[in-house]
């Protein structure tokens, strides 16, 4: 590693470099003069000297500045990678002005003002990667243009307004991450049913509404979607149920409604059986999907993940307005590792085929009106770390075995009707109930047996 500055050297020797790579040093003050000045704005020469460059990678250090309009100079340039430094100002017209670029990477900069909309003539544009700037106003409808576009990635910055209809255009897009703005409107059905490429959908944080539509079974390829903290509303399409790659479904913090029918589950493969999958290797971190702007409520905690296995699996539908009973299907999902359906209207048992998630690390249920006893088949979860069963009209002993054991309190309270460790209240049996299930009424202070 690079730290401080690069000293001077002779750089003319260098006319015909085609590769330029100081990713994850910790540069700060000024590259010579013969390539550029980086405190400031980038220095002329870095443009007039190395104009047979294709690649610049200056990711992870503490560059800082504009961008110069002399970057146009660059015209054979196809991958720019600026992320992680202290750029600032506007991303200015003259960068899309470089006819052969394929990958603009500024992700984690200061860069302000709006997405100019020249950069729709930015053709050949495969990776478009702005996230974590100050990006503002809309998304320009001139992005519709590039449409060779596989990963847009503008999530984090202060984007409003809805998506401009153009963006179904964008028929090779597999990678869509816009969470962390404040964009409004609905998902059209002609975006759905333009983006059947699609593997990732992160569009959480935002101000989305309308209902989910139907075509979104349409999108065989997808892996991770994740519409939290949105204002979407109406019950999940059945069709949803055509996902069978999904391994990550997060809805949570929406309006959605309804129950949750047992085919919504049956057909999710990709969180039923393990399988050989041809690995994704990425140079800079191995066997790793990268999603650096995912939060997820993991063991009760929101979490930002940098980095996530490719074995990774969860779904959340907490804080909507789901009724209904939880659909025993929910049992097939074996290697399935965090559950989260808490601060919803669901009732009736908890189903005992919740003990066949044999990979299950966290599961939350809280603040529903689940009734009935904890199914002693839940001691058979001997990676669960964090349960919450709170806020429910549960009853009759908690089981004492395996990760049983080791929950306190506050798994399991609100639920007037549980006894037994770790509770101070007693059961009048220690192997079963104090009371039959169906025999329990509630007040806000006592709990009353009738005879």
């Amino acid at each position: 590693m690079i730290a401080g500055t690069l000293e001077l050297f002779h750089f003319t020797a260098l006319l015909n470099l085609t590769t330029f790579n100081l990713k994850g040093n910790a540069l700060n003050g000024s590259i010579p003069a013969a390539l550029g000045n980086l405190t400031g704005q980038i220095h002329e020469s870095l443009f007039t000297n190395l104009v047979k460059l294709e690649y610049l990678n200056l990711t992870n250090n503490r560059l800082q500045g504009p961008l110069s309009p002399n970057i146009t100079n660059l015209s054979k340039l196809k991958d720019l990678r600026l992320t992680d430094n202290f750029f600032s100002g506007k991303i200015l017209d003259s960068v899309s002005l470089i006819p052969n670029l394929q990958l603009l990477e500024l992700y984690k900069n200061s860069f302000i003002g709006e997405i100019p909309p020249s950069i729709g003539l930015l053709t050949n544009l495969r990776t478009l990667d702005l996230r974590m700037n100050k990006f503002n106003s809309s998304i320009p409808r001139e992005l519709g243009l590039c449409n060779k576009l596989i990963y847009l990635g503008l999530s984090g910055n202060s984007l409003s307004g809805p998506l401009p209809p153009s963006l179904s255009n964008l028929g090779n897009l597999s990678d869509l991450r816009l969470s962390e703005n404040s964009l409004t409107g609905e998902i059209l059905t002609s975006f759905i049913t333009s983006w059947r490429k699609l593997n990732t959908i992160i569009i959480g944080d935002n101000e989305f509404s309308g209902k989910l539509p139907s075509e979104i079974g349409l999108l065989t390829n997808l892996e991770y979607l994740y519409l939290y903290n949105n204002s979407f509303s109406g019950s999940i399409p059945p069709e949803i149920g055509n996902l069978q790659n999904l391994k990550m479904l997060d809805l949570s913090i929406n309006n959605f409604s309804g129950s949750l029918p047992e085919r919504y589950f049956k057909n999710f493969r990709a969180m039923i059986e393990k399988k050989q999958r041809e690995e994704k290797y990425d140079d800079d971190n191995g066997y790793y999907l990268s999603f650096v702007d995912m939060i997820v409520t993991l063991k009760g905690q929101d979490q930002l993940l940098n980095m996530l296995l490719d074995t990774f699996t969860t779904i959340d539908l907490s804080s909507n307005r789901f009724s209904g009973r939880i659909p025993h299907s929910i049992g097939n999902l074996k290697i399935l590792k965090y559950l989260n359906l808490s601060h919803n209207s669901l009732a009736g048992h908890i189903p005992s085929t919740l003990g066949n998630l044999s990979d299950l690390e966290s599961l939350d249920l809280s603040t529903n009106k689940l009734d009935g006893e904890i199914p002693s088949e839940l001691t058979r979860l001997t990676f669960l770390a964090k349960l919450n069963l709170s806020m429910n009209n549960l009853v009759g002993h908690i089981p004492q075995s395996n990760q049983f054991s080791t929950f306190d309190n506050d798994s399991y309270i609100g639920n007037l009707g549980l006894c037994g460790f770790p509770l101070t209240r007693k059961c009048n049996d220690e192997n079963g109930p104090t009371v039959p299930a169906n025999d329990v009424k509630f007040t806000s202070k006592t709990l009353i047996v009738l005879e």
